[in-house]
């Protein structure tokens, strides 16, 4: 054989095969659902911003494997282990050209359904609609909703993928808002069971507020570094707002909440040591108000007058208590470890209000007094948590263990005394997690995190098991009543 041949039967050799190209296998296979620009379609956008917490071996194993009840089907019989991993490596490449998304996408995106537009302010149900309760079921992309009298489902149907963050109702509870990790806001006519309208109003995205006048949502997204301002009415696009801070620097936006009393949204941005009010009344409205810190706030929360912004970063071992009215940090708080202040509870301990926050880090609940914004006590759990939870109506708060070997523990702490007082495991070995109440505090409800998992109903006095609702993976319940009158057990 020559040498001509001899090298091209080498280069024909696996040894010298090209390595898979991750554009083009992205082409082939990817963006008919996800978009050409991978801006996301049918499927969520797959950029870094937007895969931050999606490790590269879970994308290999999604890609590999499928998406259960999703429509992302699994590609292990067309493409080998090389090429897999060489795709999974593009989709956390960043685009030559930064992602924008544009007052003209945002309005050539807007859906508004017809079907439901000037329908009855009136129920189509018997059930009480202050005493609703939504589950949002990550497992198959679903949206419960709940009678909280009887504890039995409504109604059920499909949500865009990725929903993020709480939904927020307005004030009469007929309309509710919420937004996926995409950037898709929706609107549903809760009374009616009707989706209203939708927009993409980012490419990533955060959550979203609604005015406590009804009027308007605002949306914080880290991608782009912005606000969107959206009518309530059919969620037309009104205003971006960049978020460019003091020093010249954009930033994500963390998290935007209704400070109800002020007449304002307050946002947390994740890359610059700022928090914005945003007022909707007012000869200002909707000129952010720039308050300057030292520290980063990645999650907050408001006292019950909402003067006084109680927030944590997730690299300070030190909180920080911010005064609302004059713009200054007024005192540090004690928060080791990673405190998930965004849900925290109040009530009254020994005369005193109080906060109590869990911690994503340590295994511990944290109590502090809200006249001095001491820490009381460290209550210890047996392993970090994600939510706690409780009602005006009840004794006990709620905390779960979330992850590590614990994690089927639901703790009730007792807040009469700060003691844990049972610890209950609804299902062994399955994660329990995210309490809601009924409206009267009568019931509390717990969530098995699995993708067949369950919603648990308990006497909220007893501590007795009441009755099991199969559920796909039901990540978080949101009660009308608890939600629009902010109740001091749950997160607003």
């Amino acid at each position: 054989m020559n040498r001509t041949l001899i090298l091209l039967a080498l280069l024909a050799s696996p040894v010298f095969a090209a390595a898979p190209d991750g554009a083009d296998l992205y082409n082939k296979y990817c963006q008919s659902c996800h978009g050409a620009d991978r801006l996301g379609g049918m499927g969520p956008a797959l950029l870094p911003e937007s895969l931050v917490r999606l490790k590269r071996p879970a994308a290999v194993k999604a890609i590999t494997e499928g998406l259960p009840a999703t429509q992302m089907p699994g590609y292990a019989e067309v493409m080998n282990k090389d090429e897999i991993a060489a795709l999974a490596a593009w989709i956390y490449t960043p685009p030559t050209t930064p992602p924008k998304w544009e007052m003209a996408d945002m309005k050539a995106s807007q859906i508004i359904h017809k079907e439901a537009q000037n329908l009855p302010a009136k129920p189509v149900f018997k059930a009480d609609p202050t005493n609703i309760t939504l589950v949002v079921e990550h497992g198959d992309h679903s949206m419960t909703v709940l009678d909280g009298d009887v504890m039995e489902p409504i109604h059920r149907f499909q949500t865009r993928y990725a929903l993020h963050g709480g939904p927020k109702f307005t004030q009469d509870g007929r309309f509710v808002f919420w937004a996926t990790r995409d950037g898709w806001i929706t609107k549903f006519d809760l009374w009616n069971l009707k989706v209203v309208a939708e927009i993409r109003a980012g490419l990533n995205t955060r959550n979203v507020a609604v005015s406590s006048d009804g009027k308007q949502v605002l949306v914080a997204n880290y991608l782009p570094h912005n606000l969107v301002r959206l009518s309530t009415d059919d969620l037309s696009p009104q205003q971006i707002i960049p978020v460019l801070g003091h020093n010249g620097k954009t930033s994500r936006v963390s998290s935007v909440y209704d400070a109800r009393p002020r007449q304002s949204f307050v946002a947390a941005l994740k890359d610059i040591p700022e928090v914005w009010e945003i007022p909707y009344a007012g000869p200002n409205a909707f000129q952010p108000r720039k308050v300057v810190l030292k520290d980063y706030l990645d999650d907050f929360y408001f006292d019950q007058t909402y003067r006084y912004l109680l927030g944590a970063s997730r690299s300070s071992p030190k909180g920080q208590v911010v005064d609302l009215d004059t713009g200054t940090k007024t005192a540090e708080l004690d928060l080791p470890g990673m405190p998930h202040v965004g849900s925290g509870i109040t009530f009254d301990y020994q005369g005193r209000r109080v906060m109590a926050s869990p911690n994503l880090q340590d295994g511990e609940v944290t109590v502090i007094g809200l006249d001095d914004f001491k820490t009381i006590k460290h209550i210890k759990t047996l392993g970090p948590g994600f939510f706690l939870r409780s009602h005006e109506n009840t004794p006990y708060a709620w905390a779960d263990v979330f992850s590590g070997p614990e994690k089927d523990a639901m703790h009730v702490i007792d807040k009469r005394t700060l003691e844990i007082v049972s610890t209950l495991r609804p299902v062994p070995g399955k994660t329990s997690t995210h309490v809601e109440y009924d409206r009267y505090g009568k019931y509390a409800l717990v969530s098995i995190w699995e993708h067949d998992g369950a919603l648990i109903v308990y006497d909220a006095q007893s501590l007795k098991e009441i009755k099991r609702l199969p559920m796909k993976r039901p990540v978080g319940k949101y009660n009308v009543w608890n939600k629009t009158r902010l109740s001091e057990g749950t997160s607003h």
